[in-house]
C-alpha cells in the first residue's frame, strides 16, 4: 500500500526551489556560491510597510479575518486596481490569499476538471503546468521563442483553442523572460478571445510595476473591458514591494469566481496572515516611491547583465521589458565539454556544471518548458552580478 495519492504523480517539485536548495547546500559546505536562481528581491521591505505591521500588532490585529481578506485591504486593492489600470472591481469582487501562487491554485482548482485544457505560453513559470495537472486538467503549451520576443501571436492563440479550452494564462511581464505584451498586443489577443466565449483569462500581473524604459504595463480588462466577466486579474505584494515572506497575493474577478475561490480557501488556509494584510494596506495605499526606486535599480542591473552575457561566447541574451530576469539562449555551448570535464548536452548540464565549477547558480530553461536557455535573476547587488557574469564568461570560454 502506497502512502501518497495518485494525484502527486502528476506533478514535480519546483525546480527553481531545487536549484536554490543545492546552492545553499554548497554554501553551507564552505563553497563560494553566487545564487542567481531565486525570484526574490534583494531589497528590504519598505520601512513604512514594516511600521504598519508593528502598529497592527500593537493594536491587537492578530485574530482571524474574513477568508477573502480584511475589508480595509480589499478596499485598498480596489483603489490600486483603479489607480494603476482604471479597473472598477468592488471589494466583494476581490480575494486575498497566502501569496500569488495560492490565487492561481484556488482559481484553477475551483474551475478546472478532467478534460479541461489550459493554454500556457512558454517559456512559462514552472508552477503553471503542475497546478493545472493537479486540478486534473491538461496544459496546452504554446512556444514563443526569442525570435518573436517570447510573446505568442494571435494566430498561435487561435490555433491552440479547442472546445475543451477553459483558461489562457498570461504572465505580463513574464517569469522567466521579462518579456511584456504591449497594450496593442494584448488587444490583438483579446480579439481572438472575444470569438471564443468558453475561454477564461488569468492575468498574472505580479511583475507589472517592475517595467523599464518608460514602459507602462497594461492588463487584459483594461484594453478590452468586454472580457471583464471572464478574466481574473491577479497581483500581489511580493515583487513590487519586496514582501516575499509576507505572503500576500490578491485578485479581482467576477463575483461567482471569487466566491468559488473563497469557498475553496475556506477549507484550506482560511485567511492570509492578519498582520501581513495590515502591512499590505500600507504598501498599496502609502507612498509608491520605493517601487520606482527598485524598478530603476533593476533596469540598471538589467543593462549590466545583458551587456556582459552577450560578451560570453555561445550565449545570446535578449533585453527584457520588465521583472528581474534574463533568459539567454545557450545553443552555442551545447555539444561541448567544460574545463572541468562535464559534457554539455542539455541546458540542465550547463547550469549544473556552471554551479559546480564556477559557483554560479542559475535555472535551466527546461524547467520553464523551454530548453536551450537558462534563467538568471538579477535581483542582487551589482558587485555580485559583475562577479557572476565574469564567472559565466570564464565558464563559456573554457568550453571545448
Amino acid at each position: 500500500m502506497t502512502l501518497t495519492a495518485a494525484r502527486l504523480d502528476r506533478i514535480s517539485p519546483s525546480q527553481t526551489i531545487a536549484i536554490t536548495s543545492k546552492a545553499r547546500a554548497l554554501k553551507a559546505a564552505g563553497r563560494d556560491v553566487i545564487s542567481l536562481s531565486a525570484g526574490e528581491p534583494d531589497f528590504d521591505t519598505p520601512q513604512n510597510v514594516k511600521d504598519a505591521a508593528i502598529a497592527a500588532i500593537a493594536r491587537g490585529e492578530t485574530k482571524y479575518t474574513d477568508v477573502a481578506g480584511t475589508p480595509a485591504l480589499r478596499k485598498a486593492i480596489a483603489a490600486r486596481f483603479a489607480a494603476d489600470h482604471g479597473l472598477d472591481y468592488k471589494p466583494e469582487e476581490i480575494i486575498v490569499a497566502t501569496g500569488g501562487k495560492q490565487i492561481i491554485f484556488n482559481a484553477l482548482l475551483a474551475t478546472v476538471g478532467p478534460g479541461d485544457e489550459v493554454i500556457i505560453p512558454a517559456p512559462a513559470w514552472v508552477s503553471y503546468p503542475d497546478i493545472v495537472q493537479l486540478a486534473e486538467g491538461t496544459p496546452v503549451i504554446v512556444p514563443a521563442g526569442q525570435n518573436q520576443g517570447f510573446r505568442i501571436t494571435p494566430q498561435q492563440l487561435e490555433a491552440a483553442i479547442t472546445p475543451k479550452t477553459k483558461w489562457l494564462i498570461l504572465n505580463n511581464p513574464s517569469n522567466p523572460t521579462g518579456a511584456a505584451y504591449a497594450p496593442e498586443e494584448l488587444k490583438a489577443l483579446s480579439e481572438v478571445l472575444l470569438r471564443h466565449p468558453n475561454v477564461w483569462v488569468l492575468m498574472d500581473d505580479i511583475y507589472a510595476k517592475l517595467a523599464f524604459d518608460g514602459r507602462r504595463i497594461a492588463t487584459m480588462v483594461e484594453v478590452e473591458p468586454a472580457l471583464r466577466d471572464r478574466t481574473l486579474t491577479m497581483n500581489g505584494c511580493s515583487k513590487a514591494y519586496a514582501m516575499t515572506g509576507w505572503r500576500i497575493g490578491y485578485a479581482g474577478g467576477p463575483l461567482p469566481l471569487i466566491k468559488a475561490m473563497d469557498k475553496l480557501q475556506s477549507q484550506s488556509t482560511s485567511n492570509a496572515c492578519s498582520v501581513a494584510q495590515a502591512a499590505a494596506v500600507e504598501a498599496l495605499s502609502g507612498p509608491q516611491d520605493s517601487v520606482a526606486a527598485m524598478a530603476a535599480a533593476y533596469q540598471r542591473r538589467r543593462d549590466l547583465v545583458v551587456r556582459m552575457l552577450n560578451e560570453c561566447p555561445g550565449l545570446r541574451c535578449a533585453t527584457p521589458d520588465g521583472a528581474f530576469y534574463v533568459f539567454p539562449g545557450l545553443h552555442g555551448c551545447l555539444g561541448k565539454t567544460s574545463a572541468g570535464g562535464a559534457r554539455i548536452g542539455t541546458d540542465e548540464d550547463f547550469v549544473i556544471a556552471l554551479l559546480e565549477e564556477q559557483g554560479v547558480a542559475a535555472v535551466h530553461g527546461s524547467a520553464f518548458l523551454f530548453p536551450g536557455h537558462f534563467r538568471i535573476s538579477y535581483a542582487t547587488d551589482d558587485a555580485s552580478l559583475v562577479e557572476a557574469c565574469t564567472r559565466i564568461r570564464r565558464f563559456c570560454e573554457g568550453l571545448r
